[in-house]
């Protein structure tokens, strides 16, 4: 009876171990997965932002300034691919800045607002950065979730021997004033 209760003890241990593995290899693989997906969206944001440079060239020459923020912090943003999540978040929330910035330019000319071309790039990019917003969203939600399993009790002993390790979060950077204050326009 004893050897029958003890060998009970150890399955259940041992299906627990199991359970806990496969429940955080489920959630890191949810966080790559989330990874991509805002990958997804960057390289497409990446795309876009050359087309729409061109079609506002056209209609504000003495805004050179501002296409070049824009392409500099495009260009940042993608070097950054390599980086840590931090750096790239700030090289994101560049780029995000940059582009405010040139929507709010393009709000004085009229012509350039009524343009074909540039509603369509607009509103695709307008979408696209909806689309970041949610897998930024879908990220850090799948990094809490597996932060909480490491790091619970009694998780923790086992999810550190097995080498899982928290993720960072993909934030805003808040102390990019960007992101934190409303687009300026001078002339």
């Amino acid at each position: 009876m004893t050897l029958a209760i003890i060998g009970g003890i150890v399955v259940l241990a041992v299906l627990w171990v199991i359970m806990l593995y496969n429940g955080l290899v489920k959630l890191t693989n949810r966080v790559k997965e989330a990874w991509s997906d805002i990958e997804v969206q960057l390289r497409r944001r990446y795309d876009l932002i050359p087309n729409l440079v061109e079609t506002v060239k056209g209609y504000m020459q003495h805004e050179s300034g501002t296409f070049e923020k824009v392409t500099s912090a495009r260009t940042a943003a993608m070097k950054a691919e390599s980086g840590s999540l931090e750096d790239r978040g700030k090289a994101e929330n560049m780029l995000s800045g940059t582009l405010k910035t040139l929507f709010a330019v393009a709000e004085n000319y009229p012509d350039l607002k009524a343009n074909t071309n540039f509603l369509e790039l607009q509103r695709e990019l307008s979408d696209t950065e909806n689309k970041i917003q949610a897998s930024r969203r879908f990220y850090n939600a799948n990094v809490r979730d597996l932060s909480i399993k490491i790091e619970s009790f009694p998780n923790n002993l086992l999810a550190n021997k097995f080498g899982f390790k928290t993720m960072e979060f993909f934030d805003n950077d808040e102390e990019n004033p960007a992101v934190r204050e409303p687009v300026k326009v001078k002339f």
